[in-house]
């Protein structure tokens, strides 16, 4: 297996970096259709406007349904086709994102992504989850490059509520500890590709800057104050997380997430928090040493991230038997452990990080 490595061709970050977005797409095309959630439209219109102002570049921008489905893509492609769009931009959520992802790719043009939260590391990654127009689960489009073109205002991503920032946290928190999973076991990345040191590199200070800088930046955020601390965690969530997951492959921990969106108790649940717990699951599998389970469960409350089965939504266990049939079913990425996970196990593991977080 041939090691590879994928990221955006450019990822641009700071504080209203909405007012540069024509400076950083010119290149790419004359005409822009912006795929909005409700929020992001209301959040970045009035900055995004002033960025074109005084240019040729046309610029429409429509509002989504909120679910990534084949009608709702369709939709926006025909608005592109009839338009002449040359770009396909997002501005929203991880849905919204999606949802321009798939239209660009379907039209063969280039895709911008503008996050207004970084609750998932979906920015960087090549890759949508697609609904039906029924909201069921349709499948996932794994594409042939990773997005063009990454902008994130962060006085925009501060002033959304922090449990999205800290969601982001929860995602990131299981990107180093997957892909050291995945190298042992020689199992390929999100790309079907062999891990890189430079993957690795990326994931390690993923969870580096989360020690770091975790605490303090949700801390900001809660006040609304953007900090150096805010910025960094914004990197670690969105570049850090999305390009270190692509290119170092999932474990246990996205599939605890997998197989918790089977209980309805966990509907409203973010999946940066079903992640967290997941890892400190899969850590738990590993029998990882003494300090470093503790390290990850100390940060997780530190943030405000779950550390029991209660705090995700789940109070009988016997549930959890149905979501950990469903995290190992063929396919999922916690086959990718060492010696493989059993149902059975996976459902001890997931009582036991249970029964440590209730005794801290």
């Amino acid at each position: 297996m041939l090691k590879l490595m994928r990221a955006p061709a450019k990822y641009v970050q700071g504080k209203d970096a909405f007012l540069e977005v024509y400076e950083n797409i010119k290149d790419l095309g004359s005409s822009v259709l912006f795929v909005c959630s409700n929020s992001g439209y209301k959040a970045c219109k009035d900055k995004i406007e002033k960025s074109f102002e005084g240019t040729n570049t046309k610029i429409i921008f429509e509002i989504f349904s909120g679910i990534s489905s084949t009608g709702e893509i369709e939709r926006m492609r025909k608005i592109a086709k009839d338009n002449n769009i040359e770009i396909i931009a997002a501005i929203g959520g991880g849905s919204a994102i999606d949802t321009a992802k798939a239209t660009a790719y379907y039209e063969k043009l280039p895709v911008v992504i503008m996050p207004t939260v970084v609750a998932t590391d979906a920015p960087c990654t090549g890759l949508s989850v697609i609904y039906n127009d029924d909201g069921t689960f349709c499948n996932y489009i794994f594409y042939p490059k990773n997005p063009d073109v990454v902008i994130v205002d962060s006085s925009i991503i501060v002033k959304a509520p922090v449990r999205f920032l800290v969601a982001g946290m929860g995602d990131a928190l299981g990107t180093y500890f997957e892909a050291r999973a995945c190298v042992k076991t020689n199992s390929p990345s999100l790309e079907n590709g062999g891990i890189t040191k430079s993957a690795m590199a990326l994931c390690s200070l993923c969870y580096e800057t989360l020690l770091e800088d975790g605490y303090l930046a949700k801390l900001s955020a809660e006040k609304g104050l953007l900090t150096p601390a805010v910025e960094n965690i914004i990197e670690a969530n969105t570049y850090l997380s999305g390009v270190g997951a692509d290119n170092g492959g999932l474990a246990v921990a996205h599939s605890v997430y997998n197989g918790f969106t089977a209980l309805e108790e966990c509907e409203k649940t973010m999946h940066g928090e079903l992640v967290a717990f997941g890892t400190i699951t899969q850590l738990i599998i590993e029998n990882a040493p003494k300090d470093e389970l503790n390290e990850v469960i100390e940060f997780c409350i530190s943030v405000g991230l779950p550390v029991t089965l209660e705090q995700v939504g789940v109070t009988d266990n016997e549930r959890v038997k149905i979501a950990c049939e469903k995290a190992c079913m063929e396919g999922e990425s916690i086959h990718n452990m060492l010696g493989d996970v059993t149902p059975e196990e996976l459902y001890n593991a997931l009582l036991t990080a249970d029964a440590i977080g209730r005794e801290y």
